[in-house]
């Protein structure tokens, strides 16, 4: 066999896998467009659903009127296709998540895809638990303050001579929705916190002992975050930076958790004794080194 025919052989794997990607993808593809399809013709209800905050906000204040407005003509087009584009992606996830298990786990050993399947399945939970904090949690908290920046106008005497300009909420369907929307993926996103470090954890991309010395950095890195996504409202900060640190602090209990399991399973393999602990080992090279240094 010739040196050319070997190198056509090896790329014959490399071009199925190509292939069997390209028809996921189309798979998945084809899912979202039904699936925001599907939404688009019942967009009204899914809005009706989304506005509630705004409604109960304004209701709590005396104001019956909860109409939004459309700033131009084609607003409320974009407005059906924002809301159809969010639905789509949520009734499609679940497939769209099974077509890329499908993909991976041909090349995964019987070991790795359970311990990897857990992670597949917590990962939409975990976003589906912050996008509903954010529903009922803070989104009322964040349109009640913006809300109390309006006020009404008055006349100062009788004559007219004088008056106050009133400020009332008139707000646009599509800047509502765009904000309602950050929010809900926002959080979403921030509760994959304990996935993703658990599952680096698990590929041993990081340790628990790593993640309680960047404590005092990851505080930084939550008021930065929380400063971004929730408004200027102290209240909403306070309640991200609580609930995303007190994740973090989930993780490292989990991290903790994923490493006493892979030293229980060195044991059982002979490679560890009764008395060694792996990650004790790491401990002291990390503090040793630090000792180097200060000297």
């Amino acid at each position: 066999m010739s040196k050319t025919d070997d190198i056509e052989d090896s790329s014959a794997p490399l071009i199925e896998h190509l292939a069997e990607l390209r028809n996921r993808l189309i798979k998945s593809l084809v899912a979202f467009i039904i699936g925001m399809v599907i939404c688009f013709a019942f967009w009204n209800p899914l809005f009706n659903f989304l506005t509630e905050p705004l409604c109960s906000a304004l209701a709590a204040r005396g104001q019956d009127d909860c109409g939004l407005v459309l700033i131009a003509l084609q607003e409320g087009f974009f407005v059906a296709v924002s809301i159809s584009l969010l639905g789509g992606l949520v009734l499609s996830f679940p497939f769209i998540s099974y077509q890329m298990w499908r993909f991976v786990a041909p090349g995964l050993y019987k070991s790795e895809k359970n311990a990897f399947l857990p992670f597949l399945v917590a990962s939409p939970f975990m976003f589906f638990l912050g996008a509903a904090f954010a529903y009922y949690g803070i989104t009322p908290l964040a349109f009640d303050f913006f809300l109390g920046f309006q006020q009404p106008g008055a006349l100062l005497s009788e004559e007219g001579s004088g008056a106050i300009a009133g400020i009332a909420f008139q707000g646009s369907a599509q800047a509502y929705l765009s904000l309602t929307i950050k929010f809900i993926v926002a959080f979403g996103l921030c509760f994959q916190l304990p996935v993703l470090l658990t599952l680096m954890g698990k590929a041993g991309l990081v340790s628990s002992r790593g993640l309680r010395n960047m404590r005092k950095y990851a505080v930084v890195g939550i008021l930065v975050l929380a400063a971004l996504a929730t408004p200027p409202d102290v209240v909403s900060q306070v309640i991200l930076f609580v609930v995303v640190f007190g994740l973090y602090e989930i993780s490292i209990h989990l991290v903790a958790r994923v490493e006493r399991q892979r030293e229980a399973k060195l044991r059982e393999e002979g490679v560890l004794g009764e008395d060694e602990s792996l990650f004790d080992e790491f401990d002291e090279d990390e503090d040793d080194e630090k000792e180097v240094k200060k000297t």
